[in-house]
This record gives structure tokens, C-alpha cells and sequence, in this order.
């Protein structure tokens, strides 16, 4: 798979590339990413997510740090995907609502034959669907691009997060919007994905350091 984001807020705009391997039936991935110039190994095994990259600093100076993505969504109420699990994404067709399809027409995806839809998302049945309806929407727009057998070759999702209000009453500023672009595309069906967690002993477990982040951000 690839993966290919861009982040704008504030006037600032933010773009990443992603590539490598996903199992989406198991949930793990394996993948490279490359983002303000700087490369990212990522890992998620057993929907705990693993990250090295170049200057990172992290406890006791090990390269990879881990964040165990159950108990953060558990408490945050949000997808996965917020933090960058590929899996979590890709499983947003499954909240597709029959009554909002619309055929595009045909495209190549990749030198493949593809039906291109629009469609939207239902989000109360994503994971953590109430609240992310407060900061999404009651919809989500995507496309995807299936081939002849049905399988995703391309899924792009536009998505406008509103940051909560300021609980400061003398704050007159309005509440920043995130906006992320996302466009995936898988090929190569039936690849085996190799996914091993790094050794234990080269993993600064950052968990709590999400968690506290997610509460304060709450």
C-alpha cells in the first residue's frame, strides 16, 4: 500500500508519503514514512504502533518508542487512525451508508480497471462514533476506487476536525479546523506481511505520555 496525507491548519500545511505492507485482516502493517524531510519506520503489531525516527529523543535514548493503541482509543474515544494506524482507515468503507452512493464511472488506478463511488461515512458507526460526530459531522465524505473483484485499489477520505472551543469566555477567537487529505492505494493482493515488534530492549514504551496528552486535550 501507499499513503499519501496532507495536514493543513492554521495556515500551515503539513504533507506526508507513506509505503509498505498492511494485513487487513490481522491489522498489522509495516511501513516507511517520509514527512518534513524526515523518515519514519513504523510498525503496528497487535494494534500497538512502533516508531523510529532520526533525532527522536525518547527514555534511556532507545531508538523506538511504543504506544499501545488499544488504551489510547479506549480513552480518547477516536480511531486509530488518528495516530497513524493504516488499518483503522482502510476499515472506514465498512460505515459506507447504502442510501448516499454515487457511481462516478471507470478509471485506471495503477494500469487497473477500476468503478470509482462516492460516498459517505456514517460516522456514529465508526469507533468512538459519538465523539467524533461533534468534531466531523454526521457524514464523511470518501471515494473509493474498486476493481473487478470488488477489492479497494484507491480510498481517499477529506476530512474538517474542528478543534473545541476555548473554555475561556473572554476568548472571542473562532475554533481552528484541521483539514487531512488522505489517499491510500493497494495493489499487490496476497502479499505476505513480515511484521515483528522490535526488541524490548530498544523500545521506550510512551503510552502514558499519549494518554496524558489525550486527556489534556479533553
Amino acid at each position: 500500500m501507499t499513503i499519501q496525507m496532507k495536514l493543513s491548519a492554521a495556515g500551515k500545511t503539513i504533507t506526508s508519503d507513506g509505503n509498505g505492507v498492511v494485513d487487513l485482516a490481522e491489522g498489522d502493517s509495516v511501513m516507511t514514512i517520509t514527512a518534513q524531510d524526515k523518515t519514519i519506520e513504523q510498525r503496528v503489531i497487535d494494534q500497538v504502533l512502533y516508531q523510529k525516527s532520526p533525532g527522536q529523543k525518547t527514555p534511556g535514548g532507545k531508538p523506538w518508542i511504543k504506544i499501545d493503541l488499544k488504551k489510547v482509543a479506549a480513552q480518547q474515544g477516536m480511531s486509530n487512525q488518528q495516530i497513524g494506524d493504516p488499518v483503522q482507515t482502510a476499515a472506514y468503507a465498512k460505515a459506507i451508508t447504502d442510501k448516499d452512493v454515487e457511481n462516478v464511472g471507470s478509471e485506471k488506478i495503477d494500469g487497473v480497471n477500476t468503478t470509482h463511488y462516492k460516498v459517505s461515512v456514517d460516522v456514529s458507526e465508526l469507533p468512538g462514533g459519538e465523539r467524533m460526530s461533534k468534531q466531523l459531522g454526521p457524514t464523511l465524505p470518501m471515494q473509493v476506487w474498486l476493481d473487478d473483484e470488488g477489492r479497494i485499489r484507491q480510498q481517499q477520505i477529506d476530512m474538517t476536525v474542528k478543534a473545541p472551543a476555548s473554555a475561556n469566555p473572554d476568548d472571542s477567537a473562532s475554533p481552528e479546523e484541521l483539514k487531512m487529505n488522505t489517499v491510500m492505494q493497494f495493489s499487490d493482493f496476497g502479499t505476505e506481511v513480515d511484521a515483528e515488534a522490535p526488541p524490548a530492549g530498544q523500545v521506550a514504551d510512551m503510552t502514558g505520555q499519549a494518554l496524558q496528552g489525550s486527556q489534556q486535550q479533553g
